[in-house]
C-alpha cells in the first residue's frame, strides 16, 4: 500500500526503532508509548485488520507475540504486559496496516483498564446466543 506508514517502514522508507524481523513479521517501537518499550508487532504483508489477516498467519504470529512479550517485560523490568489489537476508528485504530500492541505495565504507571458494564441476565443469554449462532 503507497499510502501506509507501516508498509513504508517495511520497506525502510520510514525509519523506524526495530526490534525483531523475519520473513513474515516486523516489531518496532510505538513512537507514542502507552510506557517506554510499547512495541508494535506487524505483519510484513498488509492486511487492514484482524479480519483480513489470513487464518496461517494468525496461527504463526502467536509464538512471535509471545516471544517480544517476553523480551519487552524483561527489558524494560515491566511488572506485566498488556498486549491489545484496535480494528477499526471506533476502537482506536489509526493506522489501517493490522498490528498488535505490546505494552509494558508497571504498577505505579497511572493506567487502567477499560470501564466494563454490567448484563443482566436476558441481555447476556441472548448476545451469547446471536454470537453462537454466528460461530
Amino acid at each position: 500500500m503507497d499510502n501506509c506508514i507501516f508498509c513504508k517502514i517495511i520497506k525502510g522508507e520510514v525509519p523506524a526503532d526495530k526490534i525483531y524481523e523475519d520473513d513474515k513479521f516486523l516489531a518496532f517501537l510505538d513512537i507514542t508509548p502507552v510506557n517506554l518499550g510499547h512495541t508494535l508487532l506487524i505483519p510484513k504483508e498488509h492486511h487492514k485488520d484482524l479480519f483480513e489477516i489470513p487464518d496461517d498467519t494468525l496461527c504463526e504470529i502467536g509464538p512471535v507475540i509471545k516471544k517480544i512479550a517476553i523480551a519487552v517485560k524483561e527489558g524494560t523490568k515491566a511488572d506485566a504486559i498488556n498486549i491489545g489489537m484496535n480494528n477499526g476508528p471506533v476502537a482506536g485504530q489509526v493506522v489501517f496496516h493490522a498490528h498488535i500492541h505490546i505494552m509494558p505495565r508497571f504498577s505505579n504507571d497511572g493506567y487502567k483498564l477499560w470501564h466494563g458494564k454490567d448484563y443482566d441476565k436476558n441481555n447476556s443469554q441472548k448476545i451469547a446466543e446471536e454470537i453462537r449462532k454466528l460461530i
